[in-house]
């Protein structure tokens, strides 16, 4: 659920959307990570000015966290592979 609507909205503030994908694993310390491959060029997009993006992507998490009980840690990479 989280990871779905992850993809689908950073998938709408980014200028390259088909190179957007997330990966999700379990930590050492019972969270998940949750990685959002992007563009070289749209890392900014996803983080935002000042940082305020990521932050509201990481308060929407937090609320998915009373629902179902899980921690989730957010961490945004460049997409290396070449489409």
């Amino acid at each position: 659920m989280v990871e779905q609507f992850l993809e689908n909205y950073v998938k709408k503030i980014v200028q390259h959307p088909d190179k957007v994908s997330i990966s999700v694993a379990p930590t050492m310390d019972g969270c998940r990570s949750i990685v959002i491959y992007t563009s070289p060029l749209d890392i900014g997009r996803v983080i935002g000015k000042d940082g305020k993006m990521i932050s509201a992507l990481k308060t929407f998490i937090s609320g998915a966290k009373a629902k179902d009980g899980l921690t989730y840690k957010i961490v945004v990479q460049a997409n290396d592979s070449k489409k």
